[in-house]
């Protein structure tokens, strides 16, 4: 494999000819050992710019992730093409983590996906300086900087390791970076030399559109169903997605809603039923989108606005990916804005707010004062805050606030599905069954469908099982564990909690210290991005100029196809039209009128530009004009 061309690797896994804009220019850079950042548009192929000139050399890739699920995506994606690829996450034993860094040193593995957190364990460095690595890969790089809209302070370690592997370039990737995120991204991963290879944020097929509305849900329905399409309608909070899809559902739309309060199996399922066309409209959180590259998506609709244009940009770029044309809806309402900025303000809590936070968190996980603990804990950040009678969106930047002051570290939730093994041998399973009717049905379809499940732990779906049996799975669950508790079978409920770790000592929480000066701009940082999405909303010229500008791009021009580029046209043809009557008038009568005069009948708004039509009209031989009197020719 180590003796194939770039373009082998293409055509041999993934069965294309030719790269897409920019992908080749990308992979020679690596190829060449040169650190390079990679900025590309959602879906435009960031993932093989890492993955084909890594098959290209002997050894392991490196890849750094910060969501685990679609670090998972990417792994199954490889091992359906053949390609040896693991991923080292938290549910992972240390047994299972040591078999991992041994296929990883000995074997073929050509792919390790880790997440950032992982760096500081120990054994994670003792054993990845022993690997001979090819690629260092860092995807969402713009988490590493403060400048960025995603801060991720695990990302900082990832240049530390660095320092193992001198000669092996550093490949950052990321959709979605200003100027300055883009040389913060370079300089804190230690690029030799800066090195920034960057496609247009300009989408020529995708209309942008701002629409003021009061009413949202009877909009939308209105647009989905005069142009039933595959779309997305992001909202702010998990309740509305289902609001909004149950709306759009009793007005003769299918639709289904995703967020990650569902389980894991409904969650596959409702994203299932959305990419197979069978229900063409998902309400969806943030959670839903990354991984999804859906290319005839038509309409990606918000309700609510994301608080940076990075995100809206990267949320919006889900639609028309197979170059058609494509809408990106922002509805407004009257308040909008006033519930940004308060969720601003209270979303920044003080640092009496955040000791107190950190102490109930002790408390909670019985972490005495002056003690260590670098265990893992289960942790839900929405029913901790019910159980103390926090706020949610101040306890999840005091979260941010601690992770930076080194306190604590979050891990994103993983899936570890059920297991569940029969302990007991058939006759006595046979004996239980006649006297427990219920449980009986469950047992058989357990049996039916998990092969080996009397002589080891087997993976089950309890959405599946509950589906299969006709019952709500909380009832299955409850079966589950009534058999659990009898000794039939040993039942382990998946964890899909979020992660929590104490890091050092458990220090008093009136000793607390956090970094002002970060915590400071990080407040002021968040404020100028809500300023810039209502810079957006606010535009007048182009809203796809804006979206380039804000990027850098500045030889941005009008897209056309935008709201306010439709509507400039039609102003325009309008205007036009409004000319020519009065110029046939003119024809009709004197044919002959002063310039200033024929100017002066229309609005002060409008002169300058019935001066330019009359330029185009002079240009065409409709009219002329000498020493500043007009004439008409033929207005055919």
């Amino acid at each position: 494999m180590d003796s194939l061309s770039i373009y082998d690797v293409l055509a041999r896994f993934w069965g294309y000819d030719t790269f897409r804009l920019k992908q080749e220019q990308i992979i020679e850079s690596v190829m060449a050992g040169r650190d390079t950042l990679a900025l590309l548009p959602t879906g435009g192929g960031k993932s093989l710019c890492y993955q084909v000139p890594a098959l290209c050399k002997e050894g392991v890739c490196l890849v750094f992730s910060p969501l685990i699920s679609l670090m998972n995506d990417q792994v199954q994606s490889l091992k359906k093409r053949g390609i040896v690829a693991e991923l080292i996450h938290s549910g992972l034993s240390s047994r299972e983590i040591d078999i991992v860094f041994d296929n990883a040193q000995y074997g073929k593995t050509k792919f390790l996906y880790l997440s950032p957190e992982r760096l500081i364990s120990e054994k994670a460095f003792n054993r990845l300086i022993r690997l001979k690595v090819n690629l260092l890969a860092v995807d969402e790089a713009h988490c590493i900087s403060q400048w960025g809209y995603d801060f991720r302070p695990a990302y900082l370690d990832i240049a530390k390791i660095r320092e193992w592997f001198p000669g092996v370039p550093c490949l950052a990737l990321t959709a979605t970076a200003t100027q300055d995120v883009t040389a913060d991204i370079q300089e804190k991963l230690l690029f030799k030399h800066p090195n920034l290879i960057a496609s247009s944020f300009y989408r020529s097929n995708l209309s942008y559109v701002v629409i003021h509305e009061e009413n949202k849900l009877e909009r939308i329905a209105s647009i989905l169903s005069k142009s039933p399409s595959s779309s997305i309608v992001y909202s702010r909070n998990r309740k509305s997605t289902k609001l909004c899809a149950e709306y759009l559902n009793k007005h003769g739309i299918q639709s289904t809603h995703y967020h990650a309060g569902l389980s894991q199996d409904e969650r596959i399922d409702h994203e299932n039923l959305w990419k197979s066309d069978q229900v063409p409209v998902i309400c969806a959180t943030n959670a839903f989108g990354m991984g999804i590259d859906k290319p005839d998506v038509r309409y990606v609709i918000h309700l609510d606005l994301p608080n940076s244009m990075e995100a809206y940009f990267q949320e919006a770029g889900r639609a028309g990916r197979d170059g058609q044309r494509s809408y990106a809806i922002a509805f407004i309402g009257s308040m909008d804005k006033t519930q940004m900025i308060h969720r601003f303000e209270t979303g920044f809590p003080t640092l009496d707010y955040i000791k107190n936070f950190y102490k109930t968190l002790a408390i909670h996980f019985q972490i005495a004062e002056g003690s260590y603990s670098d265990r893992s804990y289960n942790f839900e950040i929405v029913s901790f805050c019910e159980q103390y009678k926090f706020d949610i969106i101040p306890s999840l930047e005091a979260l941010k606030v601690l992770e930076h002051s080194g306190h604590i570290m979050l891990n994103d939730s993983v899936f570890q599905p059920s297991t569940v093994q029969i302990l007991v041998d058939k006759e006595e399973l046979y004996r239980y069954q006649v006297k427990h009717a219920e449980e009986d049905a469950i047992l058989k379809v357990i049996m039916r469908t998990y092969e080996g499940v009397f002589f080891a732990p087997v993976r089950i779906s309890e959405f599946k099982l509950a589906k299969s049996l006709e019952i709500h799975m909380d009832d299955l669950v409850y079966f589950l564990q009534s058999l659990h508790q009898a000794g039939i079978i040993q039942y382990n409920q998946k964890s899909e909690d979020a992660k929590i770790v104490f890091r050092g000592e458990r220090i008093k929480s009136k000793n607390l210290e956090v970094d002002q000066k970060w915590y400071d701009f990080r407040k002021s940082r968040s404020l100028n991005q809500i300023e810039q999405v209502w810079k957006y909303i606010d535009e007048t010229e182009c809203r796809s100029m804006m979206m380039q500008k804000y990027f850098g791009e500045s030889q941005a021009t009008p897209c056309g196809i935008c709201d306010l580029c439709i509507q400039r046209k039609k102003e325009q043809k309008d205007l036009v039209a409004k000319v020519k009557v009065k110029l046939d008038y003119v024809k009709q009568s004197t044919n002959a009128i002063p310039i200033k005069q024929f100017v002066d009948s229309f609005s002060y708004l409008d002169k300058e530009k019935v001066l330019s039509i009359l330029k185009e009209m002079e240009n065409e031989k409709l009219i002329s004009t000498q020493k500043d009197i007009l004439s008409v020719n033929s207005l055919s």
